[in-house]
């Protein structure tokens, strides 16, 4: 009898099997849009990159060297390469929603980040963009120059006792304390711990595989998710650490809400503080326990390596390039003679070197390497040339915008100079993808711009003759997890100074 229905079954399902991908190849909607022949039949073609380090954000930019600045990377996917076509997926005002199989990987389905719905998300977006709004960084900017000071003394501290400091580790670590202490008003204290608080960056770093596995195996997330935690301790021990950050998150929420309840007074104004008083949000509920837990897990998965990334590159070029390093320390040195004295954010945003070398840093790390995948809303779209039915993912990568030879030349040259033109600077700053574009660009903006700002500058001031060993190009470029991870074996970006 089995073997009957095996019989029955099997050449049916190879039947239908086959004509899906006759199908793809010569019926879809988009069967007239170039691009591999896989990636045409298999949605298992990006995957296959994807794990094997994430890193289809680099085989997406050979497509397009191939088959134009439109490529059908998956049988329901097409990339975009044209800078010019940000504004029409991406813009303020923009119907391009998320795509939902994209972002329900995360499995934070609550938070503003992940909701698909353009109308939802900004309304959502809406509550929490106060909170980071330029007013309100430059009102954290003491406790940012605290952080700082901190960060400076850990530097001098360890180059001091062992001659040399892993620069990374250090710069996430004030990242993650930054962002900590004005969530929760309960900082992680990384800066303050011998290692940096490696540990969390690991868990971090072992979580970003799953983003791949989930999307193309939708169905292992509920049951991963559903896992207890001690089963998840005997199987799978990135997704015990992932449980255990989420419960971190959940019971710092319950904290403050517990607090707010009790009407206790409070120091500062911290952003879930605020959340949870009725008085403050307006225009809507009070966000669930649920929702603010999936917002603090997305805020501090961001904040670990985004910020980190670039504050790395752009130590790692300024060192390693004598003229870069001469430039920028003179430029300190004019504008602030005095090494002791204050360094405020508005003073060194206004130096124009130093803000081609944040421009640099952020250009070249990305912030988000890989796709950011949208939906073609009702009335379909044309992208030269292409007619694409609504329904369609359409995406942009924020990699390949930033390496575009056309708006940079050079691109993998770490060159402030190309921002001090203003007119040329006002150009590049319209294609600069590093935080996304529109109401759905990375809400932490101001508050990185700010980190890398007063860091960098207050940083070299104070160092003007460290080293570091030359890293290839294979060693700086990341995996791509959503966010850019350096491989553990390329992590450790390590600083002497030029004496030792």
């Amino acid at each position: 009898m089995l073997q009957s229905l095996l019989g029955i079954c099997l050449p049916v399902l190879v039947a239908w099997g086959i004509s899906v991908l006759i199908y793809r190849i010569y019926f879809h909607p988009l069967a007239n849009v170039p691009g591999p022949l896989l990636g045409r039949m298999f949605h298992f073609y990006s995957f296959w990159y994807n794990l094997n380090g994430g890193r289809f954000y680099l085989q997406i930019p050979k497509l397009h060297a191939m088959y134009g600045p439109v490529v059908r990377i998956t049988p329901s996917e097409i990339h975009l390469s044209d800078p010019n076509d940000c504004d029409k997926v991406y813009s303020v005002g923009s119907n391009y929603g998320k795509d939902p199989s994209f972002y329900d990987s995360f499995g934070t389905p609550k938070a503003t980040f992940t909701t698909c719905d353009p109308h939802v998300h900004r309304v959502k977006r809406a509550v929490l963009n106060p909170f980071f709004s330029q007013k309100r960084v430059s009102e954290l900017e003491e406790h940012i120059q605290q952080k700082v000071t901190l960060l400076i003394g850990r530097i001098r501290q360890s180059l001091a006792a062992t001659g040399e400091i892993n620069l990374q580790q250090a710069f996430q670590a004030l990242a993650i304390d930054v962002v900590t202490d004005y969530s929760f008003d309960k900082c992680y204290n990384f800066l303050e711990r011998p290692d940096f608080g490696i540990e969390f960056f690991d868990m971090i770093r072992s979580l970003g595989p799953g983003v791949w596995v989930f999307n193309q195996f939708p169905l292992l997330q509920p049951i991963a998710l559903a896992t207890p935690l001690w089963l998840a301790k005997l199987t799978s021990k990135s997704l015990s650490k992932m449980m255990i950050h989420r419960l971190e998150c959940r019971r710092q929420i319950l904290h403050i809400k517990e607090k707010v309840e009790n009407k206790e007074p409070i120091d500062r104004t911290t952003i879930f503080d605020q959340l949870l008083r009725s008085e403050i949000v307006k225009n809507g509920a009070v966000p669930t326990v649920q929702e603010l837990e999936d917002e603090a897990y997305v805020i501090l998965a961001a904040a670990a390596d985004t910020t980190g990334n670039a504050l790395t590159r752009a130590a790692y070029h300024i060192v390693r390039n004598a003229q870069i390093y001469a430039t920028l320390s003179k430029e300190l040195q004019t504008a602030f003679p005095d090494q002791n004295s204050s360094m405020d954010y508005k003073s060194l945003k206004a130096l124009p070197y130093l803000t081609g070398i944040v421009k640099e840093a952020l250009r070249l790390s990305s912030g988000v390497p890989g796709r950011l995948p949208r939906i073609v809303p009702c009335g379909d779209a044309e992208f030269h040339n292409y007619h694409v039915p609504e329904g369609t993912i359409v995406s942009m990568s924020p990699w390949t915008v930033n390496y575009n030879d056309s708006i940079f030349p050079n691109p993998e040259e770490f060159n402030p100079s190309r921002w001090i033109d203003p007119v040329q600077s006002k150009t590049m700053d319209k294609y600069l993808f590093s935080f996304g574009k529109g109401s759905t660009q990375c809400i932490g903006m101001s508050l990185a711009y700010s980190e890398l700002y007063i860091v960098l500058g207050r940083f070299f001031r104070t160092f003007r003759d460290l080293k570091t060993r030359h890293r290839s190009r294979t060693e700086l470029l990341f995996n791509d997890y959503f966010s850019g991870f350096y491989t553990e074996e390329n992590n450790d970006f390590i600083f002497r100074y030029m004496n030792e």
